[in-house]
């Protein structure tokens, strides 16, 4: 594996930083310093910061240009992820509808979907959410209930899908539901585009222990969804389902590792200017260590990443080897943030408005964000499971095997 850009490679991305310095929103600096409730704000600065990168060409790089891409390589397209990771704080929206429905479109639509999603997805036009997880289904993805029944020309959805990040905001949902209640919890389900303007669509925002409303509860009350919005074949969806996690889980090292490393950043100019019992804490042996520490784990991160992204770039489809990473950055994160209110004390419990809140409460916001981590994408528990049975062999448990 050689983890050396080519000069060509690295001539892209100077000129791409060169392209962003001059295009990247004005928002953004504000973002850095305060934390904004308006997801709508956010919402607009993104559809309007994704359209220049498809005018420019920085969308959709290595995808054909038959469907809206550059038909260039996924070494430009890690490239141009990891700079906007570093630089552009609203990812979330980008990481959801180019990171995980258009590469799922992409190897799995139909002809006729493929073209008529993804430049619109690319050119931020469509902004998408995910329609998996339920109020009895999350870390048992497969033991979902919300059902789909085919009449006529197309299907009839009902049910309820909760923790769906940005649902208030979407266009449309990749759904899983369940079309054959008779097979096996893993073979009775499919995979829709759904239309979030449909009638009987509800979204009701989840007030999360940040005080934002990131997260929601989607509910379905006889929705119509044409046949054509089927990926893949009926009852087939689990396969397609899981091709969208895979995607999740890699390509979510690409983008989150470079904010773990601006986060570590100011985890160590937060320690240099912090002083207790008479000396700055980064002299504090305790501390210099647990710093050191993380500083190692970002290192092992970064070459985790390397070893996955070496699999795309071979062309081949990412494996449950993704969960690896889905502990680590997630565990990770928690570690950092934890170690920064640590060294805050007492102020750390200071949100912003206060003139004595360090960075203005954006330590601990994070913190609070960060206990979601490891339940987001999959539990802990579950990715240690994937890793056991997919990854190293490992029989499964008795209880599940019930």
């Amino acid at each position: 594996m050689n983890l050396t850009m080519s000069p060509d490679d690295q001539m892209y991305r100077a000129k791409f930083l060169n392209w962003l310095k001059e295009n990247i929103p004005t928002e953004v600096a504000w973002a850095e310093e305060d934390i904004s409730e308006d997801w709508q704000t956010q919402a607009e600065i993104f559809r309007n910061f994704q359209r220049k990168l498809f005018d420019a060409g920085y969308a959709g790089i290595h995808w054909p240009k038959e469907y809206g891409g550059q038909s260039g390589t996924l070494m430009q397209h890690i490239i141009v992820t990891e700079e906007l990771s570093a630089n552009y704080p609203w990812k979330m929206f980008d990481s959801l509808s180019v990171g995980l429905v258009a590469p799922t479109l992409l190897s799995r639509g139909t002809e006729e979907q493929k073209r008529e999603f993804i430049p619109k997805i690319l050119s931020g036009e469509h902004i998408w959410c995910q329609g998996f997880s339920e109020p009895n289904a999350g870390s048992d993805l497969a033991n979902l209930s919300t059902s789909a029944v085919r009449m006529g020309d197309r299907y009839i959805v009902n049910g309820q899908k909760v923790w769906t990040s940005i649902g208030h905001l979407a266009d449309y949902c990749i759904l899983v539901v369940r079309t054959d209640p008779k097979a096996s919890k893993h073979k009775g389900l499919s995979y829709l585009l759904v239309d979030m303007k449909s009638p009987g669509v509800t979204v009701r925002p989840i007030k999360q222990i940040t005080g934002e409303a990131e997260y929601n509860e989607l509910f379905f009350d006889n929705v119509e969804v044409p046949l054509d919005r089927l990926v893949g074949k009926e009852n087939e969806g689990w396969l397609i389902a899981i091709t969208t996690l895979m995607f999740e889980r890699i390509m979510n090292e690409v983008s989150i590792l470079p904010k773990l490393q601006k986060s570590l950043d100011r985890l160590i100019d937060l320690a240099s200017n912090t002083i207790r019992n008479g000396q700055v804490i980064i002299k504090n042996p305790v501390y210099r260590q647990k710093i050191a520490l993380l500083q190692v784990d970002v290192e092992v991160m970064r070459l985790n990443q390397y070893r996955n992204l070496a699999t795309l770039l071979k062309g081949e489809m990412p494996g449950p080897e993704g969960s690896i990473g889905k502990i680590f950055w997630s565990e990770l994160n928690q570690r950092m943030q934890e170690t920064a209110l640590e060294i805050m004390g007492p102020y750390s419990q200071l949100l912003k408005g206060s003139k004595f809140a360090k960075d203005n409460g954006k330590w601990t916001f994070d913190f609070l964000r960060a206990r979601g981590n490891t339940i987001e994408g999959g539990t802990t528990e579950i990715q240690k499971n994937i890793i056991g049975e997919r990854v190293l062999g490992l029989p499964k448990d008795a209880v599940r095997r019930k």
